[in-house]
């Protein structure tokens, strides 16, 4: 059981029949559709947790506290399988105890990205009006008010200060003049007869998506309505927010609402091998020019936020160019004269999420720590560090008059909302509870070890007992492999590789975070760079034997191991280096051909930094762990997953893998998702996916009943 909420009973109830009743209906007939073969209590007869459990759990995420305190608005993602889609509410909850917690009407038309304007009022997007715009509803999140009417979808945006302006992000033309022009750009490709695509510069695609020819930038609109947007990136050559996952932290307003400043790396020839993010502050709100804050920096900087007092812009900042999983240090810009420093300079973790103390005294900041990831104060004066949480992943957290209020999850918890004072010592206090039939089911116990890897450092893993765990018996073991490959597999909860969906089909987990994890160090991280092949490989085997050796309930000759892009790059690996220690091996959009994977992905400075150049100023390097040379060596059954969107890994590599399987003649299957990335996403190709992983490990292992 998790810490019970401070919530009525009947205030539960109101936050889950909040839902829409169509949605309710169907994650109910969801959770009783048939599982895969579950673990069960042996006396108290709990159903254990299972994939479909999973599928159907509402996803709570992006808590926002009122300006006064007292409310915090949240989104629930529900899951709609008949639609295949997911259904997000917006949901409103006092923080003095008072009332229920309540779904608002708002989100009937859909709605997302709830912010309080310093106005009291709360700001949100809608695609209502039939495009994605900022609509206003006022403190109780009731009688909503379209506020944008353009051309375009909106799909960022940030209030200012004043709460006077918006900052909206839309994907435009660039070298167009107006919105008007890049509306029938639009219009007039979408038109055209023919199909061919022209390119003179790459990105030609990115992620899930071939370049159109358009750039995410900002323009400012009044909040009321009134006028015409102004763009103020105009000029400027690339995207704010980054494509393709960036958001409003990437961009604010300056303390007097007079301008902007955002984070972007100019495109021109070198935007796929190039990570020079720099911070640029606008020429005020009604047009373009732009001056560069951080020139000094070739790497990475960005998430801009101004001290209470608006004299310190802090920001984060890489240190080496072209690597995308460098340390992100804290650094304070005097904003008067630009001069900059560090903070926390030794503390070797790396920093997200920063937001400043009430009192301009202090940052506070995520970060990975040995498998957790903690929220922390940091002294902006001397960069004194201390935890405010210990156990779990903190994913978001806003700041209350007298403490915070954390979204926080865990490998047997997905994420709910909690309280704390300011560093005290108390736990956090749950006051959500999204998926209370969760209670219900059984989780696998987790339990973090440690052991001596590679050059004898300390590396750390996780062992999970299948859930309905009995003494004296041995279990069949999934072993899993994280992504990354600057990564983690630590305390917390996942909708595509969660470790209690294993546990609960009667599987006992092995995840080792090995050389190259992040949360650990800055130099742990950096020691699989140049090394995919034997450092990690030899925490693997090391981590696998240490666990057999502790844990006497782990049958070592009956396990399969698993693993996702860089993890499927091992299994790739493990297949012709390890051939002899697993049944049977699951291989998620992994690469199988280094060298192929340098010339066709599309984020180039991955794989520069990973392997030391390009393909053909350092071709040992590319060749060196490259797994096609191994195949010869390989004879494990190995299922075969590929997403055709995805272009980090493109499919080739997949069809590559699985030719290698069938021409040798090896047990495999291939299963390939033509509208799917890197990631599986839709709800019933997740389904599916899982019942396919599932069935194959079940095939393979054979576990007792």
């Amino acid at each position: 059981m998790r810490h019970p909420s401070l919530l009525a009973a009947a205030a539960v109830l109101a936050l889950m029949t909040g839902l829409p009743a169509a949605v309710q209906a169907e994650v109910t007939a969801y959770d009783a559709a048939p599982t895969p073969a579950a673990a069960t209590a042996p006396q108290t007869g709990q159903r254990a947790f299972t994939y479909t459990d999973m599928l159907a759990a509402n996803r709570l995420s992006d808590p926002r506290v009122s300006p006064d305190g007292t409310r915090v608005v949240y989104s629930v993602r529900a899951t709609d399988m008949a639609a295949n889609r997911g259904v997000s509410s917006l949901m409103i909850q006092s923080l003095t105890g008072e009332g229920d917690a309540r779904r608002l009407a708002i989100s009937d038309q859909g709605a997302n990205t709830a912010r309080w304007g310093s106005d009291g009022n709360l700001y949100f997007l809608s695609g209502k009006s039939g495009t994605s715009q900022v609509w206003r509803a006022d403190a109780q999140g009731q009688n909503p008010v379209q506020v944008t009417d353009l051309p375009i979808d909106v799909n960022a945006y940030r209030l200012s200060p004043d709460a006077r302006k918006i900052a909206v992000s839309l994907a435009v033309y660039p070298d167009c003049d107006d919105l008007a022009c890049s509306v029938a750009r639009g219009t007039e490709a979408a038109a055209r007869p023919s199909t061919g695509q022209v390119y003179d510069r790459m990105f030609v695609r990115h992620w899930d998506t071939w370049a159109d020819g358009t750039q995410n930038h900002l323009f400012v609109v009044n909040a009321d309505g009134s006028g015409e947007p102004a763009w103020v990136t105009h000029g400027f050559d690339g995207d704010t927010p980054s494509k393709p996952f960036g958001d409003e932290n990437e961009f604010t307003f300056t303390p007097d609402s007079a301008a902007i400043v955002f984070s972007a790396r100019v495109a021109g020839q070198t935007e796929p091998w190039s990570t020079n993010f720099d911070l640029f502050r606008t020429n005020g709100l009604t047009g373009p020019g732009f001056t560069n804050l951080t020139d000094d920096n070739d790497a990475w900087d960005t998430g801009p936020v101004y001290s209470p007092d608006g004299r310190t812009l802090a920001y984060r900042a890489m240190k080496r160019p072209g690597f995308e999983a460098d340390r992100y240090q804290i650094v304070l810009m005097d904003v008067a004269t630009g001069a900059k420093r560090e903070v926390a300079a030794d503390w070797d973790r790396s920093s997200d999420t920063l937001q400043w103390s009430a009192d301009g005294r202090s940052l506070f900041v995520i970060a990975g720590d040995v498998g957790q990831t903690k929220l922390f104060q940091i002294d902006a004066a001397n960069g004194a560090v201390v935890p405010i949480t210990g156990q779990g992943h903190v994913s978001a957290f806003e700041q209350t008059p007298s403490g915070f209020v954390i979204a926080m999850d865990s490998l047997t918890s997905p994420s709910e909302l909690y309280v704390k004072t300011f560093r005290g010592r108390e736990m956090p206090i749950q006051i959500t509870d999204v998926n209370p039939e969760l209670d219900a089911r059984l989780f696998g116990e987790a339990e973090q070890f440690s052991f001596p890897g590679w050059n004898d450092e300390t590396v750390h893993g996780y062992v999970i007992k299948p859930a309905g765990y009995v003494e004296g018996r041995k279990y069949p073991v999934a072993f899993l492999i994280h992504g990354g490959p600057q990564g983690s597999f630590g305390n917390s909860w996942s909708y595509r590789w969660n470790p209690s969906t294993y546990a609960g089909a009667g599987y006992a987990v092995v995840m080792i975070d090995f050389h190259g994890s992040t949360g650990y160090g800055q130099g742990f991280t950096d020691a699989i760079s140049q090394h995919w092949g034997d450092r990690p490989l030899e925490d693997l085997q090391k981590g696998w034997a240490a666990a057999q050796s502790r844990y006497s309930f782990l049958d070592g000759d009956n396990a399969c191991a698993l693993g996702a892009s860089y993890g499927g790059y091992m299994i790739n690996w493990i297949a012709g280096k390890w051939s002899d220690e697993f049944k049977c091996l699951v291989n998620h959009d992994g690469v199988f051909d280094v060298r192929g994977m340098g010339y066709s992905t599309e984020e180039l400075w991955f794989t520069e930094w990973e392997y030391g150049g390009t393909v053909y100023d350092n071709p040992e390097g590319y060749e060196r762990f490259n797994p096609v040379h191994h195949v010869d060596q390989w004879k494990t059954p190995m299922l075969v997953i590929q997403g055709d969107l995805d272009y980090r890994i493109p499919t080739a590599q997949g069809l590559s893998t699985f030719t290698a399987l069938q021409r040798r003649g090896i047990e495999s299957r291939l299963i390939v998702f033509p509208d799917e990335n890197h990631w599986v996403l839709k709800p019933q190709n997740s389904l599916q996916w899982h019942n396919e992983v599932f069935h194959w490990l079940d095939d393979h292992l054979k576990p007792q009943d």
